[in-house]
């Protein structure tokens, strides 16, 4: 019995971000070697008032940055299903510019991210040097970013973990933890299983297992993104976070289409690259 790719990687960037190497065609390509229906490319957002401007694109590079996705849309066309999405920061106050910016194309899938380790975002909450009272304020950002109904799904959500990673632990923060899954749980939206964290300097996929496992509780839609920066990591160590996906208490994985959740059963996750069916 022959069977058809049904899985999407969620998350990838371009050179316009300016620490990611290799255009889309050469992800599209890597997708299609490692058996996958479909990608999403979502790029760092532009920002308003010079947010972090060396790690994404200008607002004068939107429409360059649309036209190389779509034009790698096309070139695989019935090979890959090439899909344009975004990365945006999530802030408090920068909301109306993420609206206007959400309505400048026609988006199939708008990732929100909170960036702790920015200069920008450290010089607001990482005041007195109070690293617990600092990455609290991420996962409290997580679920204000949920509440703000801009996202469809939120990134790495741990990523907060990178900053200080010899002093990190999940446990100092896990009752705040389990107040923001429950502000975000209520909205409806998807959290990322990102496998690049592994690459970081802690090295675990975000988020680990304690919050992926808080996540299953509360029937939190998942989707999974390899986070790529380099078409060699496209679905990237995906059999891998599967497996981690069933022993955390989940029994489907997500993907957006035209910014409509689709849902797979685990056990149904086909990669062409895998012999035989994953289960």
């Amino acid at each position: 019995m022959s069977y058809e790719p049904n899985m999407y990687d969620s998350h990838m960037h371009t050179p316009l971000c300016k620490h990611a190497r290799g255009k889309p065609p050469a992800y599209a390509k890597e997708a299609e070697k490692k058996g996958l229906k479909g990608i999403t490319f979502t790029c760092h957002s532009p920002m308003p008032y010079g947010w972090n401007p060396k790690v994404r694109m200008s607002i004068n590079q939107f429409d360059e940055y649309v036209d190389m996705v779509h034009a790698a849309r096309d070139e695989y066309a019935g090979r890959v299903d090439v899909r344009l999405g975004m990365e945006s920061d999530y802030m408090p106050g920068m909301e109306g510019w993420l609206e206007d910016l959400h309505n400048r194309a026609n988006f199939s899938y708008i990732l929100g991210s909170v960036h702790p380790q920015t200069d920008e975002y450290k010089q607001i909450y990482l005041t007195g040097h109070d690293r617990l009272a600092y990455e609290k304020s991420y996962f409290i950002n997580l679920a204000n970013a949920a509440e703000s109904s801009l996202f469809d799904c939120l990134s790495h959500p741990d990523i907060v973990k990178i900053v200080h990673a010899s002093q990190y632990k999940v446990s100092d923060h896990m009752d705040t933890i389990k107040q923001s899954l429950d502000r975000i749980a209520k909205t409806g939206i998807a959290m990322e299983f990102n496998t690049s964290g592994i690459l970081k300097s802690y090295k675990e996929y975000n988020p680990g297992m304690e919050i992926l496992e808080e996540m299953a509780k509360r029937d939190i839609p998942v989707v999974l993104g390899s986070d790529s920066h380099d078409a060699h990591r496209v679905g990237a160590d995906f059999e891998k976070a599967l497996s981690k996906l069933k022993t955390a208490g989940y029994d489907t994985v997500s993907f957006f289409i035209d910014r409509e959740r689709q849902e797979l059963a685990i056990e149904d996750v086909f990669l062409t690259a895998l012999q035989p069916r994953l289960v």
